[in-house]
């Protein structure tokens, strides 16, 4: 056995992949959720609440991890508009009551995943929204706590991630409408903002393999970007879909102006530790388009 992993925020779109994929790989996983514990699974799950820092100091006692996997947290641009406070609660203090419980066992090596919308720390910050505000002073926390406490903190700033599950991103509200479609419940245009908007696109179980090799071969301290270095236009995930089905929803297509050229997302340094992703787009589209008509086949049964 590799070691013991916690996972937090395991019942996400993300965490459930990675409980999955760190299973496999022979780590003894825990997955550290917010509601009833779930039977059944290959894996334990315990549940807690990062903003009850007494609740966490005792799960971390008893689970003795020898690596954490922190992906918990609020992940909505339009919701930390509304409700900013409760973001910086779950993204910064929720990361600082983890990373305190953590002090006791020196030797675990914690990944906490940011996000490539936070923004440069100056005199005169502009962040485009609450989210990368609260996600700027995650990261900027905990490098500034591992070298307070000297704990073995890497970090991690995955792109727009995509894939099978429920997922709240364009691929999988896209996916969704057509299998709705498809069923004959949804007939009304589905809404882009343009066909031009650019982003980097991976799939989240590539992402959550380059995870374990930054916990199993990072360097302490490094931010690592993971991305597949390719951009990709909304009109191209279309274009994608289109070619899957027998006949495409009705689209209603804006003519919105990106805010900020993006660029593509190099992750040089991750593939020198001898990572690479190896599910192309079109797979992720696929599955993802998979997963939706399943999803809404159970929901009519």
């Amino acid at each position: 056995m590799k070691g013991h992993i916690l996972i937090t925020g395991a019942n996400g779109f993300s965490g459930r992949h990675a409980c999955k994929y760190f299973n496999s790989q022979g780590y003894k996983v825990t997955g550290l959720i917010r509601g009833p514990v779930e039977e059944g699974l290959p894996w334990f799950t315990v549940t807690g609440d990062l903003n009850h820092p007494e609740q966490i100091q005792s799960i971390i006692q008893r689970v003795r991890p020898d690596y954490v996997l922190h992906l918990a947290g609020k992940n909505s641009v339009a919701e930390s508009w509304v409700q900013p406070a409760h973001y910086f609660e779950s993204n910064v203090l929720g990361t600082i009551n983890l990373l305190d419980a953590l002090r006791v066992f020196p030797s675990c090596r914690t990944l906490i995943v940011g996000s490539m919308l936070r923004f440069e720390v100056t005199e005169d910050p502009a962040p485009a929204h609450p989210y990368a505000l609260s996600k700027t002073l995650q990261q900027f926390t905990a490098k500034a706590w591992r070298h307070l406490f000297h704990q073995k903190i890497l970090l991690a700033e995955p792109s727009n991630l995509i894939g099978p599950g429920f997922s709240t991103g364009i691929c999988g509200l896209l996916a969704r409408a057509i299998a709705k479609f498809e069923r004959g419940e949804e007939n009304k245009p589905f809404r882009l903002s343009s066909s031009t908007e650019e982003r980097d696109y991976l799939d989240v179980r590539d992402a959550v393999s380059a995870y374990a090799v930054i916990l199993e071969k990072g360097k302490d301290g490094e931010t690592y970007s993971i991305g597949s270095g390719v951009l990709r236009s909304l009109g191209e995930i279309v274009a994608a879909f289109s070619q899957m089905v027998p006949r495409m929803l009705p689209l209603e297509i804006g003519d919105a102006l990106q805010d900020e050229i993006p660029q593509p997302v190099s992750a040089q340094p991750l593939k020198q530790l001898g990572w690479q992703p190896v599910i192309s787009f079109n797979q992720s589209l696929k599955d993802i388009l998979d997963f939706n008509r399943s999803l809404n086949s159970r929901e009519g049964e």
